[in-house]
C-alpha cells in the first residue's frame, strides 16, 4: 500500500486519505440466506479518499477448498452510496482469471436515513458473465434487496434485517421462483473488555433463510 500512495501521513489526511483493515472469525459462513462453510477466518483491507473507497476482502475456511476473493468499489453522496463488487468464490485450485465462467459482477445502491432513523436500505443486482445465466443461457439479473434497523438495549448493539429476492435467480433454493423472502436476522453486538485498554467486539446473529428452509445461529469475533 505504500509503495502504491507514496504520500506522507499529513499529506493523506489532508487529501482524506485513509486506510482501515481487519478480520472476521466466524462459526459459519452464511451469505444471503445460504450457506457457504464452516468456521472460516474473513480479512479485509480498504483504502478511501474523499468520497471514494477500494476494498478487498476474502474468506478462507480449515478445509483445502472453500476459498472466496472480492473486490468493492465505492462511492459515497449524502445519504446515498453506490458500489461495484466483483465475487469470486470458486475455490482453492481453479483460475482465478476466468472471468467469464467464474466471477461475478454486481452493482449496487444504499441509503442510509441516519442517526435520526438508523434504517439503512439496500439493492444489489447482478449482471454480467456466465456464472448468473440461467438453463437456457439468459441473464437472471439476480436481485437482493435488505433493509436494516439499528437499535441498542444497554450495552449490547442490535440490527434487525429484512432480506428479499424480488425474482427468480441465484438465491432461490432449487423449485422455487419469482418473489421470496431470503433472510430475517437479527445480531447481536458487544465488546468484551479484556484490559483497561483492549477490547474484543463479538457478535452473535440469528438467520431464518425461508427460501432455503434453513436456520443458523452465527458466532463472531471481530479484530
Amino acid at each position: 500500500m505504500a509503495l502504491l500512495f507514496p504520500f506522507s501521513a499529513a499529506a493523506q489526511e489532508k487529501a482524506g486519505f485513509g486506510i482501515s483493515a481487519g478480520a472476521d472469525f466466524v462459526s459459519s459462513y452464511v451469505w444471503r440466506g445460504i450457506y457457504q462453510t464452516g468456521v472460516a477466518i474473513q480479512p479485509g483491507v480498504t483504502m478511501s479518499a474523499g468520497n471514494f473507497s477500494l476494498g478487498v476482502w476474502g474468506s478462507t475456511d480449515f478445509s483445502t477448498w472453500a476459498k472466496e476473493f472480492d473486490i468493492a468499489l465505492g462511492y459515497e453522496a449524502g445519504a446515498f452510496s453506490f458500489g461495484l463488487t466483483d465475487y469470486w468464490w470458486a475455490g482453492e485450485g481453479s483460475p482465478y482469471r476466468d472471468y467469464a465462467n467464474s466471477h461475478f459482477l454486481e452493482g449496487n445502491i444504499g441509503f442510509n436515513f441516519g442517526e435520526s432513523l438508523p434504517l439503512s436500505l439496500s439493492w444489489s443486482t447482478m449482471f454480467g458473465y456466465n456464472g448468473d445465466k440461467d438453463v437456457e443461457d439468459q441473464q437472471q439479473y439476480s436481485t437482493f434487496i435488505t433493509a436494516g434497523y439499528d437499535f441498542r438495549v444497554k450495552d449490547v448493539a442490535f440490527t434487525a434485517g429484512i432480506g428479499i429476492s424480488p425474482w427468480t435467480g441465484l438465491y432461490h433454493k432449487a423449485g422455487t421462483e419469482g418473489f421470496v423472502l431470503s433472510t430475517l436476522s437479527l445480531k447481536a453486538m458487544k465488546e468484551i473488555k479484556i484490559t483497561d485498554s483492549f477490547t474484543l467486539p463479538v457478535f452473535v446473529e440469528t438467520i431464518i433463510a425461508p427460501n432455503q428452509d434453513n436456520v443458523f445461529l452465527v458466532f463472531g469475533i471481530s479484530l
